[in-house]
């Protein structure tokens, strides 16, 4: 059989067309958009929340953007932040990481804002007016910086005062202290010392650094409450020491903590010889404490028969109320090549659906202002609900140094090294310092 000249040709125009329309649908397909049968992957690192915590929001966006796959990994507190920061330098780490509220003056040159808009979306993900209007007040202090936003919060955590219902009970004390008069007058109510002058009942943790959970954040909080400048208007010096009003605040704040574990004054309750607070408290040896709202559960693993409630913390100001925070974020790496995607994972997770899973997986105090009334009412995490709205925080360079410096300085007031007046000079001489370097290096 042969083929003759006609039907060769019929034949080659054929599969030049079917090339030429293969090639069409191949370039309109690339125009369209990404192939979602080339997945994406986004790593995410964080500290405290395992896997379990993450599960049903990364299973929730993913059904939502099938092409994005989400990968979480967990560090331990120690290593979190040496880990970040050594992946970083060397040009791989994380997509997505969470990063504490105090950390974004360290490490804002590792971080891609939020873009104000991304290919393919008709809408940003959010504005800074969003941020403003979803998101408590802290949060726009701690994540945003020229306008810009770093980092959005998971939660909002702030300190509270965790009190022994029993002991209350025995020395007759009804309500909680809701100011700071009311606490010394608890603290001296409740403080039993024996014939030597050695405590064996504690009315609260108060007064040392070293065996005092988070000893520095309460001492900070009474800080901001007392109206203590912690830095100059453009962070570029420590002023904690300083005067305000003519009134010497910084020095009200470390004598009227370290007090409480000054034994010639009738407030004595603690030393350094006492148990480690959280072991105290569990153990009834001190009345009250001070503590985040993560602690509740770690207690009740403890010592569920324990007989204790959570209060506000106490306030020197009716008018002005001010607590503590602490809390973590996620943000988007300089490093990620695919930051756009990593951007809408982040605002997924903060979102009201993604928060909603997080928060009840957690059992953490929100800090969208739209989530707050849902928590008000719980027994466990009301307080820390309502105290999220007037929660604060203050510029630090390196939180992890300042914390160091903090404590040296209630050490120094403790074991008379040092005048209380000197130790508060002394410690913001040594913030500075770290304040200059940073500086320089920028």
């Amino acid at each position: 059989m042969t083929i003759n000249n006609k039907t060769l040709l019929v034949i080659l125009i054929s599969g030049i067309s079917i090339l030429v329309f293969l090639t069409v649908i191949l370039i309109l397909r690339n125009v369209g958009g990404p192939d979602i049968s080339q997945k994406i992957t986004l790593e995410f690192w964080g500290v405290f929340d395992d896997r379990a915590d993450f599960d049903k929001v990364i299973r929730d966006f993913e059904a939502q953007n099938p092409n994005i796959n989400v990968i979480y990994r967990q560090f331990s507190f120690e290593d979190y932040e040496k880990e970040i920061i050594n992946a970083l330098a060397g040009g791989a780490g994380p997509d997505v990481w969470l990063l504490q509220n105090t950390w974004l003056p360290k490490h804002k040159d590792k971080l891609i804002p939020l873009p104000e808009s991304i290919p393919g979306m008709d809408q940003p993900l959010m504005t800074f007016k969003d941020f403003q209007s979803q998101f408590v007040e802290v949060a726009i202090d701690d994540l945003t910086s020229d306008g810009k936003i770093y980092a959005l919060p998971l939660y909002a955590d702030t300190l509270a005062l965790y009190y022994n219902r029993d002991l209350f009970n025995s020395a007759g004390i009804t309500l909680p202290p809701a100011n700071w008069e009311e606490f010394n007058s608890a603290v001296e109510r409740l403080t039993k010392l024996d014939v030597s002058g050695n405590i064996i009942q504690a009315g609260a943790a108060m007064g040392t650094s070293g065996n005092i959970n988070r000893s520095t954040d309460i001492l900070m909080a009474l800080m901001l409450q007392s109206g203590v400048r912690m830095t100059d208007l453009g962070n570029a010096s420590a002023t904690f020491s300083r005067s305000v009003d003519n009134t010497p605040v910084g020095e009200s704040s470390l004598r009227y903590y370290t007090d409480f574990a000054n034994p010639n004054i009738k407030t004595y309750t603690w030393n350094n010889s006492q148990h480690y607070s959280m072991d105290a408290f569990v153990e009834g040896r001190v009345a009250m404490m001070f503590n985040y709202s993560h602690q509740a559960e770690i207690l009740n693993q403890k010592a569920a028969r324990l007989n204790y409630a959570i209060a506000p913390m106490p306030q020197i100001s009716e008018t002005d109320t001010k607590t503590y925070a602490n809390y973590w974020a996620a943000a988007v790496s300089t490093k990620s090549t695919v930051s756009d995607e990593a951007w809408k994972f982040v605002s997924y997770l903060a979102s009201r659906e993604g928060a909603s899973s997080y928060l009840a997986q957690t059992m953490r105090p929100s800090a969208r202002r739209d989530m707050i009334d849902l928590q008000k009412n719980d027994l466990r995490l009301g307080v820390f609900a309502n105290q999220a709205l007037t929660a604060k925080s203050w510029y630090q360079i390196d939180n992890s140094a300042i914390e160091s410096i903090f404590a040296e300085m209630i050490g120094d007031v403790n074991f008379s090294r040092l005048s209380v007046r000197e130790a508060l000079q002394n410690a913001e001489s040594k913030v500075n310092i770290l304040m200059q370097r940073a500086n320089r290096s920028r």
